[in-house]
């Protein structure tokens, strides 16, 4: 049955979101995977644990946002299962940063998407919407996970590890 709300609101628009909000959802539970990684007692982490279970929840009031938006246009939301992590294990902080770029890069590219399918139809009112913008501006700034500071942390990490080798052998030379 069509809502009685609906109005000029194309249906790859409708679906656009939905593939956006299925996104979401999956970054979260990626994020909550990360999180309670970092909260184990053999990783103990706190600081990575707190920071992945807050992007979590961000991630997840990102899917309701667009939730509730797909219903203010009359729009259908359906949901589909939820892709399991590709990784149960996300090793050291580094790499789990790293991932959380990738991540990230590829919600923001569906978020573009959106976007172009929203102006390609004429739809002021998903292309405009405060909700997909903000998103887009915290994405494209990539604040929290900085390709600078992993490149910088990377290089921090391979100082210790080449220092850390070189002391070995020296003491073995010894």
């Amino acid at each position: 049955m069509t809502s009685q709300v609906r109005q000029s609101f194309h249906q790859e628009c409708e679906a656009a979101i939905n593939r956006q909000i299925y996104l979401e959802l999956y970054a979260s539970y990626v994020y909550l995977s990360m999180g309670y990684y970092f909260d184990r007692d053999n990783k103990s982490l706190p600081n990575f644990a707190k920071f992945f279970r807050e992007q979590s929840k961000e991630e997840r009031e990102h899917a309701e946002k667009l939730m509730s938006l797909q219903n203010q246009r009359g729009g259908r939301i359906y949901l589909q299962d939820i892709k399991k992590p590709d990784r149960d294990e996300w090793g050291s902080g580094l790499e789990a940063l790293e991932c959380a770029l990738a991540l990230e890069k590829s919600v923001n590219l569906s978020l573009l998407e959106l976007h172009k399918v929203a102006t390609q139809h004429n739809d002021p009112h998903v292309s405009t919407c405060k909700i997909i913008l903000h998103m887009h501006r915290k994405v494209m700034a990539i604040p929290k996970v900085n390709l600078d500071f992993l490149v910088m942390l990377r290089c921090k990490l391979f100082y210790w590890l080449e220092i850390s080798i070189c002391e070995k052998l020296f003491l073995k030379s010894l």
